[in-house]
Order: C-alpha cells, then structure tokens, then sequence
C-alpha cells in the first residue's frame, strides 16, 4: 500500500478495534505505522502496552551481527522501545547491501548469502530478549526440520511460527508440529491474497491465484451464517485456534473481517472447509530468480 493508503488504513484498524500490527522491514512501511501509532499514543488514545506490534529481521540480516542493527532501525522507525514479537522472516539469507533489501548480481539472480547458520542467528534473536528490545521471538517461512534445529539448539524457544495458511493451503502437519511444540501458529493470506497477482506484477511475474472466498463450499456456509467469504475462512483458522492477519486497506472491509466472534461454524461446516485442503501455495518466493538454490529454501520438493 501506498504510504498515504496505508496511514488511512491503520488509523481505521484502530478505531475498527485491531490491536495487533504485523510489519516487517522488508514491507517499507514500518515508518508509516509509527506515525500512526505515534499519533495515538501521544494523545492518549491508546498506551503503547495496548498494540502488539510485530516486525521481522529481513532476509539481508540473517546473520548473527546483523540482528541487533536491524531490530535497531525497525524500532526507531516503529518510535517505540520495544516490539511485542520479532521474527526471522525467512529461513535463508540474502548478501546485506546497505540501501538494496532485495539485491540481485549482474546476470539478474537474487544475490545470495547461502552461509546462512540458524543457531548462531537466533542466539542473536534470543539475546535482542536480553535486552528489552522485544517482548518474544519467532520464525516465519521455516519448515519442519529448520524449525527442530533451533528447538534443539534453542535457550529461548520460538513462540511463534508465521506461515501462508487458508483453506487451499491448510499445513497440517506443520500445525500439529507446531502445536505439540507450543508455537503458535500465524496465518498470513489466510484469505488467500486476492491482492498479490498486482504485487508480483511489478517483478514481472503473473500468477493465476486460487480463488478461495468464491469457493461453492465457503459461499454456500456464508449464506447459512448471513456472513461473507473471507468472515468464513478467518473464523474456520481462528476456531482452530490459529492466528490470522488479514491483509486490507479497504475501511469496511477492515471491519468485516474482525466481525468473527459473534458467530460459531458448526462440527459440518468445519469439516467441510478442512476438506477444501488442496496444497496449494501462492507465495514460494520464485520471484526471487535463483533462491530454490539456497541452502535453506524452505519448500523444498
């Protein structure tokens, strides 16, 4: 979103109710949040101990001397002392060039760092803990076996795994591991981002995108609760005891989707919706030419 769109948009998630803000430094955008935020908390609208504010340390700052620089300028960006969650946002690194988040080498491939180490990476993560400067810790993007090897190797284990979840793309395994891991779980496109294709348009790449709030099954269960699609498939994660970010710059459809708790799916319509479960993922990161070669591409086949 554009910074102006954007500033809109906050201002009506918090007078809609939303609380909890997911940014990262590789969106641009942490700097018109922390206006935003600014903004409230000065007039006193809001305490800063109200927001759960979650960022993540870019692909270029996956390595262990680069975590507290990032989280740095995350922080003053945000103008607050602390973030409630801080995540890896990737589990493979890219070559730290100062001004280029997404640098790519002369023949046009993203430019890698394939060095990436992830216990020596979080035990920076779990030493940004030690010093106030984020309440909690977590991934996002790692798979299974990424995510045991800091858990055996971890003092403070994650907390939180963020991941691309809807009802095409259900993870269930990778919850159930979660799950018995206690790491929550976060959907990001759990309303199967409808916005991307425009996104991935601008590195010239057209994706054909699942159309999952059109969907028979979740339409048909949107008519029985006098609900719309994506209220649908946020109450199906949330229900499952998953944490969704939907992702929307549109005012009433801001406030559509956080108008999910005063309605339940019943045993039938939960079956039916984890039954929509095809595999199918949009975002595998392709648009970065060359990364299904790094070390710790996490989608492997």
């Amino acid at each position: 979103a554009k910074d102006e769109e954007l500033e809109q948009a906050v201002e009506a998630a918090l007078e809609a109710g939303y609380r909890h803000i997911d940014t990262a430094h590789v969106y641009e955008n942490e700097k018109v949040i922390g206006k935003v935020l600014n903004r409230w908390f000065s007039s006193g609208k809001l305490n800063r101990q109200d927001i759960f504010l979650v960022t993540k340390l870019p692909p270029g700052g996956n390595r262990a001397e680069s975590v507290q620089k990032y989280i740095k300028r995350s922080l003053e960006f945000l103008q607050v002392d602390y973030v409630d969650l801080y995540l890896v946002h990737v589990p493979f690194g890219f070559k730290d060039i100062e001004g280029d988040l997404h640098p790519v080498t002369p023949e046009g491939f993203i430019n890698m760092d394939t060095s990436t180490d992830h216990v020596t990476l979080w035990k920076a993560m779990e030493a940004q803990v030690d010093a106030g400067l984020t309440k909690a810790i977590g991934i996002s993007n790692f798979n299974k076996s990424q995510i045991q090897r800091i858990l055996q190797n971890a003092r403070i284990p994650p907390c939180n795994l963020q991941i691309e979840l809807h009802a095409y793309l259900q993870q269930k395994d990778l919850v159930e591991f979660c799950k018995k891991n206690k790491i929550v779980v976060t959907a990001y496109s759990p309303l199967g981002s409808p916005g991307l294709a425009k996104f991935m348009a601008q590195f010239g790449k057209k994706i054909d995108l699942p159309d999952v709030l059109n969907n028979p099954v979740v339409q048909a269960i949107a008519a029985k609760h006098n609900k719309n699609g994506a209220q649908i498939v946020l109450r199906h994660a949330v229900q499952k005891k998953i944490v969704v970010i939907p992702k929307s710059t549109n005012p009433q459809r801001l406030r559509q989707n956080i108008d999910i708790f005063d309605f339940e799916l019943d045993d039938e319509d939960m079956n039916q919706l984890n039954g929509l479960d095809q595999g199918i993922r949009i975002l595998d990161f392709s648009a970065f030419k060359g990364i299904k070669d790094h070390p710790e591409y996490p989608f492997k086949e």
